[in-house]
């Protein structure tokens, strides 16, 4: 069938993007889905530092690759034998699990290793690639289009009183920061949690601390429009990095900077958890006193994904979305169409986006 989806080019393009344009807005052929692969109609696709970071270069990638990680839409089409039918809504999550290598042994805590494989190559998690012209998927997924044929494995199906906004958040912003508290942070009553970087996983993570009862939450960015919006959504205190004086006992870093993750070692109270979730430049480094970690029994832990396991920590967050206590939908900074999606990657890269979503 023919969609209409952003294809990336040309990685490293000049700023702004508006004008260099390395996204380009194309119709091109997707094929059917193969055996246990569905074709989903999408309906909101968030822009994610993700997506970014493979059009700047920080994360390169093979091209041309239709871009876009996370996303929600409706089964319109089943590959063979499924458990899901057409007509459902999904989540699409940006790392399949095929849940029999030794890594999706660990509960979340290790990448599957098939899955890490087949999005560094740009193919499903079957090793085919279903878009034409030589175009790749990114992650298993590229949302960026008016459709998608993905693995089975890297979805996972929500009821129809989950909007599809709602939905499209719950694929990464959600299962990355919000993982990163559930799953490595585990917070417990009485504790403060200090998320630094109010991106849109950053501000999922501070939503999903504060639904935790009797814990403190602060938030730290270093632009006074990110700090106001966490102030709304309830954090209990705000501050700029320069600021920052209390010890947190577990602190999320979602920015993927060396200098933020250094920022937040050093806001880590002794025996407590620093969790980054944030992917800088592969060659950036960091200074750190492991003197410190050992007498103060600080423990530092790098979290993809979340540390998430999709099929079991979607559904916890829809039902607290559900209970009034995960109000994603105001995450949402403004709402795109798939020809503006290069001007927003300039709204992304100066930092004044929380979360952008595309509506198909």
């Amino acid at each position: 069938m023919l969609i209409r989806g952003a294809v990336l080019e040309t990685i490293g393009a000049p700023r702004p993007y508006a004008a260099s344009r390395p996204l380009s807005v194309t119709e091109l052929e997707l094929d059917d889905p193969g055996d246990g692969e569905l074709l989903v109609r999408i309906e909101a696709a968030g822009l994610c530092h993700s997506d970014l970071s493979v059009v700047d270069g920080n994360r390169v990638r093979p091209v041309p690759m239709l871009l876009g990680h996370e996303a929600a839409g409706i089964i319109e089409k089943v590959g063979g034998a499924s458990d899901l039918t057409p007509g459902q809504r999904v989540v699409m999550t940006f790392l399949p699990r095929c849940g029999q290598c030794s890594a999706c042994a660990t509960d979340g805590l290790a990448p599957c290793i098939p899955g890490s494989a087949a999005n560094g190559a740009g193919t499903l998690l079957s090793g085919s690639v279903r878009l034409s012209g030589g175009v790749l998927h990114h992650l298993g997924v590229s949302g960026f289009a008016t459709h998608a044929v993905v693995d089975r494995r890297s979805v996972v199906p929500v009821d129809p009183d989950v909007p599809a906004v709602v939905a499209s958040l719950l694929g990464c912003a959600v299962l990355t920061g919000g993982g990163a508290v559930l799953n490595a942070g585990r917070p417990r009553a009485g504790q403060t949690v200090a998320i630094v970087g109010m991106g849109g996983v950053g501000m999922a993570a501070m939503l999903t601390a504060l639904a935790h009862a009797d814990v403190r939450v602060i938030a730290v960015d270093r632009l006074a429009d990110k700090l106001a919006l966490a102030r709304d959504l309830g954090a209990h205190a705000t501050y700029t990095p320069e600021e920052v004086t209390e010890k947190a006992e577990v602190v999320i870093e979602a920015v993927g900077h060396a200098a933020a993750l250094e920022g937040a070692i050093a806001l880590t109270a002794p025996g407590g958890r620093t969790i980054t979730v944030g992917l800088p430049a592969p060659d950036a480094r960091i200074s750190l006193s492991p003197l410190s970690l050992v007498a103060e029994g600080r423990t530092l832990i790098g979290s993809y994904l979340g540390s998430a396991v999709p099929a079991r920590d979607i559904p916890r967050f829809v039902e607290l979305w559900r209970a009034g206590k995960l109000p994603v939908e105001k995450l949402v900074s403004a709402t795109l169409t798939l020809d503006e999606i290069n001007s927003g990657m300039d709204e992304l890269a100066d930092g004044r986006a929380v979360r952008q979503i595309i509506e198909f």
